[in-house]
């Protein structure tokens, strides 16, 4: 198991310390535990729809300084998914070295050292190679 982002802190909902997720990655049943800021909360109300999940954490009466932070859960990788920093340090064929992930509103984006920024989708990575340590892009993409 490793740590996933879930999601992130979204707006605050009602006074009972409840709060929206913001791109959300995961289901968030209540009882899970997730972590922010190096910390762990339980779940112990969940509503909203997948899409616009709404929750509780046990020991958080008030979300609002929590806001925009990071969620993490623990989960397995699947074949095609990869951490953020298995990727930072991998030479980007052609281009340069992946020297950040940005997470963004529609995807993660590689920011290479040259400040050139790369999607992190199908359409533009034809592959990530973590023992090579290079990722090879769709040229025809960025052409």
């Amino acid at each position: 198991m490793t740590l996933v982002t879930a999601g992130r802190v979204g707006k605050p909902h009602g006074l009972d310390g409840s709060f929206y997720v913001d791109t959300p990655r995961h289901e968030l049943p209540e009882g899970l535990t997730i972590a922010i800021s190096g910390r762990s909360y339980e779940i112990n109300r969940r509503a909203g729809t997948d899409e616009r999940p709404l929750i509780r954490l046990e020991g958080i009466d008030d979300p609002r300084a929590l806001r925009g932070e990071v969620m993490l859960v623990d989960d397995e990788l699947a074949d095609d998914e990869w951490l953020a920093s298995d990727l930072v340090g991998l030479t980007v064929v052609g281009i340069g070295t992946v020297a950040d992930v940005i997470d963004s509103p529609s995807c993660s984006l590689l920011q290479v050292d040259d400040g050139t920024l790369i999607p992190f989708i199908a359409d533009a990575v034809r592959s990530v190679d973590l023992e090579a340590r290079e990722i090879r892009v769709n040229e025809g993409f960025f052409g």
